[in-house]
């Protein structure tokens, strides 16, 4: 965490700028029965993925139709279930197989947002060697 101080338009007041974590991301390659509460999908997380439900990563679940996903996450205080369905098109998934992939903050965010994140171009930066 930064504290510093803000410009004469605001010397009074304190800028706080925290960098948490970002949840990492799992998404299951599998379409799911979206008839599974979250005790379901909890247990599935465990069985299936072999990950730990309440590790507090991000899990990402598709139904067969392409047009739904549902999200689970521990927040430290109890589990969240999202859902989301699309009114037109349908999410960009990974290709169906056994297991999950892990997706970048971005990637999900894309994913989230119902666009094609398999079509954005990441431009990798070769790191300084000095």
């Amino acid at each position: 965490m930064i504290v510093g101080k803000c410009d004469h338009l605001c010397a009074a007041r304190q800028v706080v700028i925290a960098f948490s974590a970002v949840p990492r991301t799992m998404v299951a390659t599998q379409p799911v029965d979206f008839r599974k509460g979250m005790n379901d999908l909890v247990a599935l997380v465990a069985s299936a993925l072999k990950a730990d439900p309440y590790c507090g990563d991000i899990f990402v679940f598709r139904a067969k139709r392409g047009d739904r996903l549902r999200c689970l996450y521990w927040d430290g205080s109890g589990m969240i279930l999202a859902t989301k369905w699309l009114e037109n098109g349908s999410f960009t998934f990974p290709p169906i197989s056994d297991g999950a992939m892990s997706m970048p903050a971005e990637q999900f965010g894309l994913l989230i947002a119902g666009v094609d994140w398999t079509r954005i171009d990441r431009k990798l930066v070769k790191q300084p060697t000095k």
